[in-house]
């Protein structure tokens, strides 16, 4: 590579690295600062030292946020993939070629309506005198309206909606890209439906699976409004914690400290899916 061609290639790269460096490694590096500082009477104290990562660890509150976005997030994961692979499944092998751009269409139809007002709709729909309770009542399943909204439960059912469409389309990528020969192949040599998915369909779309997986734990597991709107306050999760620091304690080091944990949570659970999918292709 000449000098020219060198320089014509910082130019073109430059735009995008000011960009990151400017609004994500600034920002992040800052936080990173923040957090090792101390808020007192008298504004932030810049006294570097590990205070505010000792309390989120030692102190029960603060510690459950973090619990509570690990389960809620892990229960939605494996829910969505449950819904999302039969859904995919029947879109890609049982809807008709022509019907498909349709099919998919209407699968993302949710995510064209303003995620704050899907979370109070399934909030009306979740309360005591939704639509929810009052099918459960007429059925006879129940005699007297049961606590959904405002409960982990309503915020799982909130999400998994979210969600599980997104999945089905990363799923469902795989799926319309698996050779169908392969699937034929299986069957001429006796194995049977689920040893066809066993062996054939799910080692090929494991990468989608994956996929979606982990997007959805990343929006998950850093959502604030649908477990505000959903599951109220008796439950809190990390973020809401992180936003319960700074409206009403204005304790700008000690979000920034519970913020740098949430992404290393999510970062070491990258790290560990990146892992096992590299172990799964050798």
């Amino acid at each position: 590579m000449t000098g020219y061609d060198a320089r014509r290639g910082w130019g073109l790269l430059a735009p995008a690295l000011i960009w990151t460096l400017a609004f994500f490694a600034a920002p992040l590096v800052w936080m990173a600062c923040m957090s090792l500082w101390r808020r007192t009477a008298q504004g932030i104290a810049r006294d570097w030292s590990l205070d505010n990562y000792t309390a989120f660890f030692t102190k029960p509150a603060y510690f459950a946020g973090l619990v509570n976005s690990v389960e809620i997030t892990a229960i939605v994961v494996v829910a969505s993939v449950l819904l999302a692979y039969p859904l995919a499944a029947i879109i890609a092998f049982r809807v008709p070629a022509r019907w498909r751009r349709l099919a998919l269409l209407l699968a993302v139809l949710p995510f064209w309506t303003s995620y704050v007002v899907r979370s109070y709709a399934w909030l009306l729909v979740l309360s005591k005198g939704g639509i929810v309770n009052d099918a459960l009542m007429a059925s006879g399943l129940i005699d007297a309206p049961v606590a959904i909204a405002n409960t982990r439960a309503g915020t799982v059912i909130g999400f998994v909606h979210f969600f599980v469409m997104l999945m089905t389309l990363t799923i469902y990528a795989d799926l319309a890209r698996l050779p169908r020969s392969y699937i034929r192949a299986a069957a001429d040599l006796g194995a049977g439906p689920v040893r066809i998915f066993r062996h054939v369909i799910l080692p090929l779309t494991l990468p989608g699976v994956c996929i979606g997986a982990f997007l959805t734990l990343v929006l998950c597991i850093g959502d604030y409004i649908t477990p505000q709107i959903l599951g109220g306050n008796a439950e809190l999760t990390l973020p809401q914690l992180i936003m319960m620091q700074i409206g009403r304690r204005a304790d700008f080091p000690a979000a920034a400290a519970m913020a740098l944990i949430l992404m290393a949570v999510i970062a070491l659970a990258y790290l560990a899916l990146a892992r096992w999918m590299k172990a799964q292709r050798t």
